[in-house]
């Protein structure tokens, strides 16, 4: 049989309640007693139960984190390194994930009860209105993940300054005609890229033609970040006249390249002899298909935000901090860079 308090306090000869306040570092114990407290729990092999020091503690030593799409490469690398440090500290993790964006708010409901955690990282889902009053009204801490609040930390990516980092890339190679692979409108980050792309053009003296804009709005699994998106934006694209077809296309992640890249080359197309593609993200497959794309920091951008939460629930008062990572081109086949390392 288990030993318990009851068999500690019997043993020391002080009530149930002296024995939870040394088992939790209460300050109105005296030295002595909390020293018979430890001498007699260690003689009986005492092991305290993790949840009821959480409950004793008011804390959980659990950190919550909020996603929509789960299976989304973006968020599988986050999360890995969100867990990389994590596993540097004594907090565990408890993810809770929703299948769209408009499903994210049941979850954040559930992460957000008193007692389920002692702190939340909401990654790609954007905070203003009644979602940012709840948040606040809560108190409890939370970091932002490619998203931003003024009043809350946060760890993004230069969604803009990527998009049109694409597009100039494939300007400076000559394209005159440049197809934009979408997912839903309401994606946050691809509206950033779509205006970087439009911002580049615009710079040149140029402007996008919308024949060559594709958003997936027939796809709602995971918000349109799919290779089905990509591979039905890329036949929509090819469906135009050959003369007005774009002979390069910037898809706004990679999962999306990847399927218009499988289009193109069931309609007989080369790449890069006929047509370019270009992605965004850099998940691991990318090196193996030879795409060329914008790195983020995926991994990076989970282990900062874990980093900047273990110090909010230890620094409540610190003033919010923002950072920006800027994406790097990263040049492969697909647009005619070298033969990349699959590594």
């Amino acid at each position: 049989m288990s030993v318990t308090i009851y068999d500690i306090a019997d043993h020391a000869d002080v009530s149930i309640a002296t024995v939870s306040r040394v088992f939790n570092d209460h300050p109105r114990v005296s030295d002595s007693t909390r020293e018979r407290v430890f001498d007699v729990a260690t003689r009986l092999g005492y092991e305290p139960h993790a949840s009821a020091q959480s409950l004793a503690r008011k804390n959980t030593r659990i950190v919550s984190a909020v996603v929509p799409m789960m299976t989304s490469f973006f968020f599988m690398e986050v999360l890995r390194g969100l867990q990389d440090r994590l596993d540097e500290s004594d907090y565990d993790l408890l993810v809770y994930a929703a299948r769209t964006l408009g499903r994210v708010d049941g979850q954040l409901g559930r992460a957000l009860q008193r007692g389920r955690s002692d702190g939340m990282i909401l990654v790609s889902t954007p905070v203003s209105g009644d979602r940012a009053r709840r948040l606040a009204s809560s108190r409890n801490p939370v970091v932002l993940v490619d998203s931003y609040h003024e009043d809350l930390d946060s760890v993004s990516v230069d969604n803009v300054t990527g998009g049109a980092e694409a597009v100039r890339h494939l300007l400076d190679r000559g394209h005159e005609r440049i197809g934009l692979i979408l997912p839903l409108a309401e994606s946050v980050p691809a509206q950033d890229r779509r205006a970087g792309v439009e911002q580049e053009l615009a710079a040149r003296g140029r402007a996008l033609d919308p024949r060559h804009v594709v958003v997936a709005e027939w796809d709602h699994e995971q918000h349109g970040y799919t290779r089905y998106a990509g591979y039905r934006g890329m036949q929509k694209l090819l469906e135009l006249p050959p003369e007005a077809r774009p002979t390069a296309v910037f898809a706004a992640a990679d999962v999306m390249a990847l399927g218009a890249l499988r289009a193109a080359r069931e309609a007989g197309l080369s790449v890069p002899g006929d047509l370019e593609v270009v992605g965004f993200d850099d998940v691991a497959s990318s090196a193996y298909v030879g795409l060329t794309t914008l790195r983020q920091p995926m991994v990076e951008m989970g282990t900062l935000a874990t980093e900047l939460l273990l110090r909010r629930m230890s620094e409540p008062d610190t003033p919010p901090s923002h950072t920006v990572f800027v994406p790097r081109l990263v040049v492969r086949e697909t647009t005619g860079g070298p033969v990349s390392e699959t590594a």
